[in-house]
């Protein structure tokens, strides 16, 4: 591979998120994907927000929030708060059932974690994080994401 084939990084990047995915959701006893895993972490994190909030904490769109949303409701994840000074504010909640499935979710995600990078030393982990960080900050610096 030519170290300026942007196409083929793209290529084994998404081929290694999708193994990923792949695995994750063998894993996890839950119909969910990652961005409502996200959104999940959020809730417990920071507390009750709303939708708009929580798209751009968790990077999406307010459709797609609001897709996840009602999946997490349908499943007694999380609850809608309704406010009782004006009811077209509503804010979401994670419940106990959305906390335990947080927890199977992290344990599933980190017994991937652990045989994924099983084959780096510490140094070469440290180097990895740093690396996607420092991608990840110049593509943000550079307005490319």
């Amino acid at each position: 591979m030519e170290k300026t084939d942007i196409f083929q990084l793209i290529n084994v990047i998404e081929q290694l998120n999708n193994a990923n995915i792949v695995l994750f959701t063998k894993k996890f006893s839950y119909p969910l994907g990652i961005s409502p895993i996200l959104v999940l972490a959020e809730l417990k994190d920071k507390g009750p927000r709303k939708q708009m909030e929580l798209a751009e904490m968790v990077g999406l769109t307010k459709g797609a929030l609001t897709n996840i949303s009602t999946k997490l409701v349908k499943l007694a994840l999380v609850e809608r708060l309704y406010d009782e000074e004006d009811r077209r504010i509503i804010r979401l909640r994670i419940t106990d059932k959305g906390l335990e499935a947080l927890q199977e979710a992290h344990k599933a995600g980190n017994a991937i974690y652990l045989d994924l990078f099983d084959s780096f030393s510490e140094d070469e982990l440290n180097e990895y994080w740093r690396l996607q960080n420092k991608l990840l900050e110049a593509s943000l610096t550079k307005k490319l994401l």
